[in-house]
């Protein structure tokens, strides 16, 4: 079953090696309190063998899957919206907009029938106590980049699509992937969304617009999926 796949794959996860001087990695499923919540999760959501559409975003920050396990959901949307209580305290933008996109596609148990959301890299960075992307240092980025190229693989070969992945961060994280993809033709093609961190802190006054492209997007991934399209 899916479920048991992604649970082995997040609890036998190695951290990167060779990580420059300064920074630190978190590593969220080596405690036993998130890896019930991550069982519990994907328990519920994913015990099937359909394949899922891939959504990855950059890698996880503090307040959403560093604290709960779960990409994109920080610990009230993992209670409120998915019915999984904990008793963590935290929000993140990020997690606020994703679930607003969820919402407007049916809901947790219709959206997770179709699609796995992820990060490129699967555990996070911290660099003086703040979040850290993996490309916003240049020693960080290589250092990353065969982690990053073997664990990309692994998530795929989970039970993925390989028609299209949808990137998120239209910018230097599509770009990464899109370089890597060149050299491991992981998929078929590349679609960019913009990541929801940058609409909620730059651009919530066109926030209903931000939700109709990124579930017009989503719907026609999953259409192409389907067959719907050819």
């Amino acid at each position: 079953m899916l479920d048991q796949r992604i649970i082995e794959f997040l609890s036998k996860l190695p951290a990167p090696k060779g990580i420059p001087s300064g920074v630190e990695v978190m590593h969220p499923y080596t405690d036993a309190g998130v890896m019930r919540l991550v069982r519990d999760f994907y328990t519920a959501f994913f015990h099937d063998n359909e394949k899922r559409t891939g959504l990855f975003g950059i890698n996880p920050g503090r307040h959403g899957a560093g604290l709960t396990g779960i990409p994109f959901t920080d610990p009230k949307r993992l209670r409120d919206d998915c019915g999984i209580d904990n008793i963590l305290n935290s929000h993140e933008p990020s997690s606020e907009f994703v679930y607003m996109v969820i919402e407007r596609m049916g809901g947790p148990s219709s959206f997770y029938k179709r699609f796995f959301i992820s990060s490129l890299c699967p555990l996070g960075f911290t660099e003086e106590g703040k979040n850290l992307n993996y490309y916003d240092r240049a020693d960080l980025q290589k250092a990353i980049e065969p982690y990053i190229a073997k664990t990309l693989q692994q998530q795929i070969d989970l039970g993925l699509h390989q028609q299209t992945a949808v990137i998120l961060g239209a910018g230097k994280n599509q770009k990464f992937v899109e370089r890597l993809n060149e050299q491991k033709s992981y998929f078929g093609r590349i679609v960019g969304l913009p990541h929801p961190r940058f609409i909620i802190q730059y651009k919530r006054r066109f926030l209903d617009d931000y939700l109709d492209i990124w579930e017009r997007t989503l719907t026609e991934v999953d259409n192409a999926h389907s067959g719907l399209l050819g």
